[in-house]
């Protein structure tokens, strides 16, 4: 443990699995080369552990019971004073229907009434250690006193909603028995609370594959209220309709889909991001932004929130008064917005590791092999003279790829693989060398959903595929995934794409996720960031190196691989 709040973890240790799974709960993982992983410990990171149930006193007591070297003093405080943070500031709704912000003594509230940016937002001091606050600014202070450092416990409760009865059957309407797994029972819960204050607002964290869906039907069914779904796709949307209407009492009269195509507004009414940040121009206002007031959601579920848009960050700031549950397989954010959605959607409230879920068969078991393929001399030249800009579309499109896909296709020829890509000539290429079916952000929805059922009833063996599939498709078959070309060094999508290969499998229940990278450049580079996910995950990632670019992978297969 060092004194800057970071964390140094042995990988060949003998305790390090349980060092990383306690460390997962309060600390988030920044580098983790061969040895020795690097972790932080953030008030962020300490504010959602206590959300989830963790104390400053627990925390301490852990590190001080892994650390190898006494942990220093000043780290510790620390620890304690950014937990102690957590609930120091409580907004309650009084008889009166008035908002009050409390703090927990004097001088934090004359800090308070000192700062500037907090002025616009608390309309008068009612008492020495209470605020008026407006309604209509609930979610904008919570956000401006969260980047104060003052994480705002929301205790003034959520209107009801239109009252609406949604019931889980015990028997889908396919003919299968049914009921939520023991943690998605827990998560609904936790979330619920039993519908007191403390509940109705939070982010549910589970891996890609786990049902976090099924989590989203059980907090509708605690709620009993029209809802409203926030999905990242046209398929997506179309997911969470049929998985509604096999196993929950929905019938089709009660499920509005507000998409692209059709504009449908019922008791429960499933609408994508893109339709809602839809404008015609920068200056105009979003078109659709009034579905959001044109019933009284009594719930809106935020599906991978961590992919929510900056424009839905603002008008879910003047919906604190409802009940908002958050469904993420991560909470890493590309942008940086994380303490956002702790302040807007709520604070973690339900975590599993996925190696835990993993051990429980919940979750396929998964290798994660990265293969390093060097650039003919042609190639290395052209990216050698390249701008710094161009370097990386130069080392991800590296045509060698191709033929290591191939032999990861004949390998896997006897299970469903996905090939995905970002670029699209890289992906359309791939289609047309390897005479497979290309799905991207330009194919008609109803080719893309003909595509993936033939791909879940077996007639096709393998899809090339765009960063489309990162998210929120259903490929339950989908046991091998060949990444060819990622976003740069995102955390997130290497969690989405892996979670494509999640789903529980027959037999020996095993995936296999491939990354394909040109050796020595800037893609390598990237590369290693995206590992963090997977290492933060317990996820053993090794590395094969091929020394030219027609190099053959080992014949003994992939369980053969070496270890860095």
């Amino acid at each position: 443990m060092q004194g800057d709040h970071t964390v140094l973890l042995e990988v060949d240790n003998p305790r390090y699995a349980a060092a990383r799974d306690a460390l997962a709960r309060f600390a988030e993982l920044v580098k983790s080369p061969e040895h020795v992983h690097t972790y932080r410990i953030t008030p962020l990171s300490i504010w959602n552990a206590c959300a989830a149930g963790e104390t400053g006193d627990r925390i301490v007591e852990t590190l001080c019971g892994l650390s190898k070297y006494p942990l220093p003093g000043h780290v510790a405080t620390s620890v304690r004073d950014s937990s102690a943070r957590y609930g120091c500031l409580q907004l309650t709704r009084h008889d009166d229907g008035a908002l009050r912000l409390a703090a927990r003594d004097l001088p934090l509230a004359e800090e308070l009434a000192h700062q500037r940016v907090l002025l616009p937002l608390l309309r008068e001091r009612v008492a020495p250690r209470e605020f008026l606050v407006a309604p209509a600014d609930r979610g904008r202070l919570k956000q401006t006193l969260i980047k104060l450092g003052f994480p705002t416990e929301d205790l003034a409760g959520y209107e009801a909603g239109e009252e609406f009865a949604v019931a889980l059957r015990a028997v889908s309407r396919g003919g299968q028995a049914f009921a939520p797994r023991d943690y998605q029972q827990e998560a609904a819960a936790v979330f619920h609370a039993g519908g007191d204050a403390r509940g109705g607002s939070g982010v549910i964290v589970l891996p890609c594959g786990a049902g976090k869906t099924i989590v989203g039907m059980a907090c509708m069914a605690a709620v009993r209220a029209s809802t409203l779904i926030l999905a990242t796709s046209g398929t997506a949307a179309r997911q969470w309709r049929a998985e509604l209407l096999d196993k929950t009492t929905l019938g089709e009269e009660d499920i509005g889909e507000y998409t692209g195509n059709t504009k449908e507004v019922r008791p429960v009414t499933i609408a994508t991001y893109q339709i809602l940040t839809h404008r015609r121009n920068r200056v105009e206002e979003f078109t659709h932004f009034a579905l959001f007031d044109k019933r009284n959601w009594g719930l809106i579920i935020y599906d991978e929130v961590h992919l929510l848009p900056a424009p839905v960050f603002q008008v879910t700031a003047t919906l604190q008064a409802r009940r908002r549950l958050g469904l993420t397989a991560t909470l890493v954010r590309e942008d940086g917005k994380e303490d956002d959605v702790f302040a807007l959607i709520g604070p973690k409230k339900y975590d599993v590791p996925w190696k835990q879920m993993e051990k429980q068969g919940w979750i396929a078991t998964a290798t994660c092999t990265e293969i390093r393929l060097p650039m003919t001399e042609t190639r290395r030249m052209e990216y050698a003279v390249a701008e710094a800009r161009n370097k990386f579309r130069i080392a991800s499109e590296n045509p060698e790829k191709l033929h290591l896909v191939r032999q990861l296709l004949e390998r896997h020829r006897d299970v469903p693989v996905l090939v995905i890509g970002m670029y699209l000539e890289q992906v359309r290429g791939f289609a047309e060398e390897l005479n497979l079916p290309l799905l991207t952000g330009a194919t008609a929805q109803r080719k893309r959903d003909g595509s993936y059922e033939r791909f879940r009833r077996g007639e096709l063996r393998a899809l090339v595929v765009s960063k489309i599939a990162n998210f929120s498709v259903d490929l339950p078959d989908a046991a091998v995934a060949i990444q060819v070309s990622g976003m740069f060094g995102s955390r997130q999508e290497e969690a989405q794409r892996l979670g494509r290969i999640l789903r529980p499998k027959p037999g020996e229940n095993q995936a296999h996720f491939y990354s394909i990278v040109s050796r020595d450049t800037v893609e390598q580079d990237f590369a290693l960031k995206r590992q963090l996910f997977l290492c933060e995950q317990g996820y053993e990632y090794r590395i094969l190196t091929l020394d030219r670019p027609d190099d053959r992978l080992p014949d003994e297969g992939p369980t053969a691989l070496p270890n860095p």
